[in-house]
């Protein structure tokens, strides 16, 4: 079954909690303690995230991590992506893996379909959303205002 790793779950509860603070930073201590991630772990995650150009870092007093475009503007999947790769539900969906028998595999246009809604989903996900979401109501609608253009 499809699923997320660890990695990209705490990629965007730390992305979440730079954007809580947009535009000012937010430090690597500050993100681990509230979002209750390892700091060693969480510094990989954000270093790959600035390689992704979605954050920038600075270092010494007053230091942190800031996001590189407004909230609105960063999608789940630009988040996911540069940690987890494409969406992928099976090998021959994945660009890298492939198969031999798409051509004759009944099952191939339904993999395709899910990892292309998938991944629509996630495109039209912003983390501006995720911060309107806030509050258990909230949270219930964030999908309900989520408007699939690729669909």
């Amino acid at each position: 079954m499809f699923k997320l790793s660890t990695k990209g779950r705490y990629a965007v509860r730390a992305m979440y909690e730079i954007a809580k603070a947009h535009p000012k930073g937010l430090t690597l201590d500050a993100i681990a303690e509230n979002q209750k991630i390892s700091r060693v772990y969480l510094a990989q995650i954000l270093n790959r995230l600035r390689q992704a150009r979605l954050i920038k870092s600075s270092r010494g007093p007053g230091g942190g991590y800031v996001l590189r475009k407004s909230p609105d503007e960063i999608s789940l999947y630009e988040i996911l992506e540069p940690l987890e790769g494409p969406v992928c539900v099976a090998s021959c969906v994945d660009p890298t893996e492939g198969c031999d028998e798409i051509e004759e595999c009944v099952a191939y246009p339904v993999w395709k379909k899910i990892a292309q809604y998938i991944e629509c989903l996630l495109k039209e996900i912003k983390l501006g959303d995720l911060l309107r979401a806030q509050g258990e109501q909230n949270k219930a609608k964030l999908l309900e205002s989520v408007n699939l253009k690729c669909f």
